[in-house]
């Protein structure tokens, strides 16, 4: 096995989404802390059933696109292992099946880890579930969601509240309303990444019939939307720490806001297209950021 064979399969993993998708297991781990019911062995499975499920996604996501050929040389997003032809349709297909055994033993293992009564094994294997079908689905099929403008919701529920309250419930054996301002922020700020993306591809996804949120849209609206999300994240993130944040120290996720701000006139003044490509990193990273701040600043609380 030579070398670029497995820098392709390293770049299809996409590396930079994974901070991204752990960031929900994060904030509802350090949510589980500041309520003292942490587990560093719950925890770390999470974690490990997250990242096969992203890199199943991100499979998933490449061979759903290259069988409708949606990935054309326009595009302005890098290309993938499978579009540079350096791995097989059938290859890719494989690593999937192998994505979603890893996924499902990962699972397995933090249910027998965390549930205390039956009825937590059948809740959590049907997420469990739902979660697989969902990373394939986005793109696969005949009807795969991702072309029907559902992506951003599959995202808000995801990498918001099925993994924060997920998280954090595995845990703690409890789900206080709290807990879903800190966890709709976090799908919110995920949300936000996935709407950068679809700003910058939207008038390729346009032409070969990719029907993304900004397509049904536009990108003025888009712009408009992704001010919303990235309000809202803030709002609630805020609003949760105005009732239980103790120490001026805790705010330290404040510190984010000014290059949030920054980002939006950006974002406003570019709509689409290649000048938006730096920000999809910028995004992710500002996510990112915030979650472990805020997370943080749970801890110190």
């Amino acid at each position: 096995m030579n070398t670029s064979f497995l820098k392709s399969w390293l770049e299809t993993t996409r590396p930079k989404t994974l901070p991204l998708a752990a960031a929900s297991i994060i904030m509802g781990s350090a949510l589980a802390a500041w309520s003292h019911h942490f587990s560093w062995g719950i925890t770390l499975l999470c974690l490990l059933t997250t990242l096969f499920l992203q890199i199943l996604s991100n499979f998933a996501n490449d061979y759903g696109d290259h069988q409708k050929g949606s990935d054309t040389e326009e595009r302005i997003g890098p290309l993938r292992g499978i579009q540079k032809g350096e791995m097989t349709a059938k290859q890719l297909k494989l690593g999937m099946i192998v994505m979603i055994i890893l996924s499902l033993i990962s699972g397995a293992s933090v249910i027998a880890l965390a549930y205390t009564q039956p009825s937590d094994i059948w809740i959590f294997l049907g997420l469990g579930i739902l979660a697989i079908l969902a990373a394939i689905t986005y793109t696969v099929g005949k009807k795969p969601y991702g072309y029907l403008g559902l992506g951003d919701l599959s995202v808000l529920i995801f990498f918001g509240l099925l993994g924060v309250c997920g998280t954090y419930y595995l845990q703690a054996h409890q789900l206080p309303g709290n807990i879903f301002l800190p966890a709709f922020a976090t799908g919110f700020l995920a949300s936000a990444v996935l709407n950068i993306n679809n700003l910058r591809d939207v008038d390729q996804d346009r032409k070969v019939g990719k029907n993304t949120l900004i397509v049904r849209i536009g990108a003025r609206n888009g712009c408009i939307y992704h001010v919303c999300l990235l309000t809202l994240a803030a709002l609630f993130d805020l609003i949760f720490a105005s009732f239980y944040f103790t120490h001026w120290y805790c705010y330290i996720f404040l510190i984010v806001y000014p290059f949030l701000y920054k980002h939006l006139r950006f974002v406003w003044k570019h709509q689409k297209g290649e000048a938006l490509r730096p920000l999809l990193g910028q995004m992710s990273l500002l996510a990112l950021a915030i979650n472990l701040l805020f997370s943080l600043g749970l801890i110190l609380s």
